[in-house]
């Protein structure tokens, strides 16, 4: 299972992209591809976004259900979802929780 992931230009904000192609801070959120074609679809939805400066480092990357959670499976994507590796009380884990993905 894929998301596509990537950094709001305006702020250097993880996101990632929501079912109705809105950019969502929070990974438990983002629409899941479990096909190739939804995962060209997400794809070209990220293109369109890094064409018009919405986003930049736009990539698809690999999640598990993990409980019912969306949890990356590359440690880098994993810190990405839970914000800063700071105190619990900063970040996307002061946020949504501190095991966000």
């Amino acid at each position: 299972m894929k998301i596509l992931t990537a950094n709001r230009l305006v702020d250097g904000e993880a996101v990632w992209l929501a079912a109705d192609n809105s950019w969502v801070e929070n990974i438990q959120l983002a629409e899941r591809a479990s096909d190739a074609e939804t995962e060209a679809r997400l794809d070209a939805a990220g293109k369109a976004a890094l064409a018009n400066n919405e986003v930049v480092d736009v990539n698809l990357i690999d999640v598990a259900l993990v409980d019912g959670a969306i949890r990356p499976n590359r440690l880098r994507e994993q810190i990405r979802a839970n914000g800063p590796t700071t105190h619990l009380q900063f970040g996307k884990a002061a946020r949504f929780g501190a095991n966000a993905a």
